[in-house]
């Protein structure tokens, strides 16, 4: 089945909405995507039309999108479009969705810190223990140490702003 994949740029519209289903987590917002133009005329950059898109997350993405996305933020967003149309007290009513496949912050308007989400409590298998790593195999110390490591371990130098 052939399915139209888009790539939207723009801005959370309204602040998603995060329910529980029987099919598990869901969440939607509206996003707001403007094209903008240099026009020549006026020599400035130009607000063109606003195309407006529902956005749908189901499972994981649905819970870390309502758990990291705010009205206003630059987003990303990749999915499969679904254009519908309705009948509404009489009126036609065309709406434009898409379903997510990943949601991130853009990253051209500022920064973002990621953090990995927990998971769920489950049953968990004997942990190994560690091996020790300090000790090269045979039990002798390593007395050739790798210089790559000892300058991984070193902490970042201060880069300079000028």
């Amino acid at each position: 089945m052939n399915e139209t994949m888009v790539c939207a740029v723009g801005r959370v519209a309204t602040q998603p909405v995060y329910r529980e289903m029987a099919s598990g987590p869901s969440a939607r917002f509206r996003l707001a995507a403007t094209a903008r133009y240099w026009d020549r005329e006026k020599n400035t950059w130009t607000d063109g039309h606003t195309n407006f898109f529902t956005v749908w997350a189901n499972r994981q993405l649905a819970t870390n999108t309502a758990a990291s996305l705010t009205v206003g933020e630059p987003v990303i967003v990749q999915g499969r479009l679904k254009v519908r149309t309705d009948v509404r007290e009489g009126q036609s009513w065309t709406s434009a969705d898409i379903d997510a496949v990943a949601i991130g912050h853009d990253l051209a308007w500022g920064t973002s810190a990621f953090r990995r989400a927990g998971k769920p409590e489950t049953a968990s298998a004997p942990t190994q223990p560690e091996p020790n790593w300090e000790t090269a195999p045979g039990g002798s110390p390593d007395r050739n140490p790798d210089p790559m490591d000892a300058a991984a371990q070193r902490p970042p130098a201060a880069a300079a702003l000028t």
